[in-house]
């Protein structure tokens, strides 16, 4: 089973998508460089799961553009 995101980084996410959809890639590297440019996260912990949550968002977005 996966981890649990908490409702706060969910939200996050996504309003930082709704605003900058075009700026993420399904590559956790670039979202992450992607989201330092773009959101003021406090803590790199805090930065690399909200990149992990966009990238997966991304790639579930596309698999579903595919089929």
């Amino acid at each position: 089973m996966g981890r649990i995101r908490t409702s706060k980084i969910k939200s996050t996410t996504k309003d930082i998508m709704e605003i900058n959809k075009n700026k993420f890639k399904g590559e956790f590297e670039h979202n992450k460089k992607a989201l330092m440019e773009v959101a003021d996260i406090p803590t790199k912990h805090l930065r690399n799961v909200i990149a992990g949550y966009i990238t997966k968002l991304v790639n579930k977005e596309k698999s579903k553009s595919i089929t």
